[in-house]
This record gives C-alpha cells, structure tokens and sequence, in this order.
C-alpha cells in the first residue's frame, strides 16, 4: 500500500500486524539472548510490565503524567537490556535531544527531550541508522538547522528525516502509540502544503514492512521486542 497524493495519510493503515507476524520468526533469538540477562530483564517480565502499564492506563488510575512517566522508565530499561552489549544507554533529558558517543569512562548515550516517551522513539530511531563511524560522532556528526529554516534547508531536512521518522512511525505503532510526522518548522516563512513529506514517510514504513530485511538490524531488534512485549496493544486502523 502506497500513499500516492499529498494529503496526510492514515498511517494506522498501515499492516503493523504485517510486519510484527514476521518479526515474530526473530523472537526466539531474541529470548535467547535476553535469557542470559537479569531474571528483571527478560522478555517475559517486559511484557508482564507493559500490560499492568495498559491496564492502569485503561482503568485510569494514574493521570496522564504518570502513565507517560512508567512507559518511559520501562522504555528505557528495555532498551538498555537489549542493547547492554553496545555500550550504549538511554537517557532522559531535561533540555533538548542530543547523542553523546561513548568514551573511556562511559557509554555513549542517547539522550532524549524533556522525558518524552516520542522523543525517545524519534532519537532512537536516529541511533538505530546510524553507522558505526557516525555513532563515534557527537549528535551522529548531523547538521542541524532550528526552526525558521529556509525553504532550500527545509528540504534538505526532510530528505535526512524520512527514514527515521518511518522507523519511528513503526516503533509508535508496534507500541500502540499515536504516530504524526514532525516537519519541525513551525515558524517558516514560505509555503509548506505542497511538501510530500508525510507521504514520503508513510511510503518508506511501507516499504520497510513488506522489506523488512532492509530495516537497520538495531531497529529489527527492537521493532521484535515490542512485537512480543505490547503485542496486545497494537494501534490498527485508527482514525487519528
């Protein structure tokens, strides 16, 4: 399924169901390894955890806050069993994003925006594509231009983030969270409607689902434990 007009498309279209049943094939593996971790960090008990998450969510017994705040401390602790190999952590920020690479006293660190449970999606998805020289570089040797960007920078900007907000739209949905692309530009000064920039992302998290051999392989870890650990979460044809 490709979107092929310029308005926004429905990525809840998108066969999430797809790609998580073909994941599945990689999670015997993937219990494997995690089996040589703490008996607090296997699969198991990930999922055991998500789902006490989703009912308190469901039956409304934290606020919002707080239920953004566990998803949070259970995202990170996830991600830094999955990836203790790499050295390499998850971190909240207090301020904006930014990639630290690791040095000789301590691991790289991905540090995400003002403790957001989307932040850290978003900049783990820029991890995940990065290579192993860009991993050696401060915020993945990216160039980066704030908001108020020009149109010519605008452009170039939304070249560098199809891929990562693709694979970000993926982890959203694998997790039941709600997913919009982020032109990140809110004070430009020229026209931005004609911009194919959500298509652009919604046909790459296409491609990467019927292709999912072509996913950085730290993505398809990730992508595999959330196939397991939310499975029963999954956001599907929902109406934004």
């Amino acid at each position: 399924m490709l979107a092929s007009n310029m308005s926004d498309p429905n990525f809840y279209h998108l066969p999430i169901i797809q790609l998580r049943d073909t994941l599945r094939q990689q999670l015997a593996s993937l219990k494997s390894q995690m089996s040589h971790s703490e008996p607090s960090n296997t699969l198991a008990v990930f999922k055991q955890q998500w789902q006490l998450i989703h009912q308190s969510e469901q039956q409304n017994q934290h606020s919002a806050e707080d239920i953004e705040a566990q998803q949070v401390d259970w995202l990170i602790r996830l991600f830094n069993a999955l990836f203790a190999s790499q050295n390499v952590v998850l971190v909240r920020g207090k301020h904006e994003p930014e990639y630290f690479p690791a040095t000789e006293e301590q691991p790289a660190r991905i540090q995400f925006a003002h403790g957001f449970f989307q932040s850290a999606l978003h900049e783990i998805s820029h991890w995940s594509i990065a290579g192993a020289r860009r991993r050696t570089l401060s915020d993945f040797g990216y160039w980066y231009a704030p908001d108020g960007r020009t149109e010519a920078q605008q452009k170039v900007f939304e070249q560098v983030e199809i891929k990562p907000q693709a694979i970000e739209c993926l982890f959203s949905l694998m997790c039941g969270r709600r997913f919009r692309v982020s032109q990140d530009n809110l004070h430009a000064d020229f026209d931005t409607s004609q911009s194919t920039f959500a298509v652009d992302v919604f046909n790459q998290a296409t491609h990467y689902i019927n292709q999912p051999q072509t996913l950085p392989k730290d993505a398809q870890t990730l992508l595999t434990a959330l196939a397991y650990t939310c499975r029963d979460t999954i956001v599907v044809d929902e109406v934004c």
